[in-house]
């Protein structure tokens, strides 16, 4: 059959519809029978919030200090340049002495930037 003549060119996607449409009511039915079925032994202890199995102390709109800030971003930056590291090692041997030396400046400028922020004290928690 001609695919520019089809008359309905979303027919393929019906079998995709149809498994999306059970899985959401089939995950609607778990839900509402768990919540009917499930045991209801509601007390205080349960009700009470926490944290890693310890009480809650202080407001929930605490603050945080900039260091968990610094860290977080730290751990994206460094973690990104992660990232690079794989194709260029896939295709090592395709890039040859020019490609090694590209990431070498690329590794250079990560350890100064490491050394940087050590020296600044940006991963000291004591402070």
């Amino acid at each position: 059959m001609n695919p520019t003549l089809d008359p309905n060119p979303l027919a393929p996607y019906l079998p995709l519809a149809i498994a999306l449409l059970l899985a959401g009511v089939l995950s609607l039915i778990i839900v509402q029978l768990a919540a009917m079925l499930g045991p209801k032994r509601p007390s205080s202890i349960k009700s009470a919030p926490f944290e890693a199995g310890s009480e809650s102390s202080g407001p929930a709109r605490q603050r945080f200090a900039v260091k968990f800030y610094v860290v977080a971003l730290l751990f994206i930056v460094f973690d990104v340049e992660a990232v690079f590291l794989y194709p260029w090692a896939v295709n090592f041997q395709a890039l040859g002495w020019f490609g090694y030396m590209e990431m070498v400046v690329f590794a250079a400028t990560l350890v100064v930037g490491l050394i940087y922020i050590w020296k600044k004290g940006a991963l000291e928690w004591e402070h």
